[in-house]
């Protein structure tokens, strides 16, 4: 993943895979919630992949290391970590990125999706967020969730072109 961003806090900011676990394991101590092995294992392979991960790739990564990782259990893994906002998931991909603010319950990021090399770089920036909530609501719609996704071709890709 590359990394733009408005946020200047390194404490809400988490790129390391093993500190992403560390921080995520310490949330879910606060929040009450079970960080098992297979979820702990499927957010460091997600927080170490450097891009974003398909769930069959992610089930292949796992079985190396775990004999569970059966279909079944890594989407119960993904979904718990989508539940409480450990990661996000790129639907017009169908991966899974890591949240940069695994301590954040609720945030909507609009995310830059490179078609060639598949990284994805989370746009902090709270004015677009704000932006689309106000627009919706001038509407009369009540929004829920937002999901931004924009595809193109990153800065490295087009300078290698």
């Amino acid at each position: 993943m590359e990394h733009d961003h408005a946020c200047t806090d390194p404490k809400h900011h988490v790129h390391d895979g093993e500190a992403f676990v560390r921080e995520v394991a310490r949330v879910c101590e606060q929040r009450g919630l079970r960080l098992t092995p297979l979820r702990a294992n499927a957010l460091q392979l997600i927080a170490e992949a450097g891009r974003p991960v398909k769930a069959y790739e992610l089930l292949d990564r796992m079985k190396a290391t775990h004999d569970a990782a059966a279909p079944p259990t890594v989407y119960r893994a993904l979904d718990f970590l989508l539940e409480h906002g450990f990661i996000h998931k790129l639907a017009s991909i169908n991966a899974f990125v890591g949240c940069h603010h695994p301590g954040s319950e609720a945030h909507a990021v609009p995310f830059l999706i490179c078609d060639r090399c598949q990284s994805a770089t989370e746009l902090e920036d709270e004015q677009i967020v704000s932006m689309l909530d106000a627009r919706a609501r001038a509407l009369g719609f009540l929004p829920q969730a937002q999901t931004l996704e924009v595809h193109g071709i990153c800065a490295n890709c087009a300078s290698a072109a």
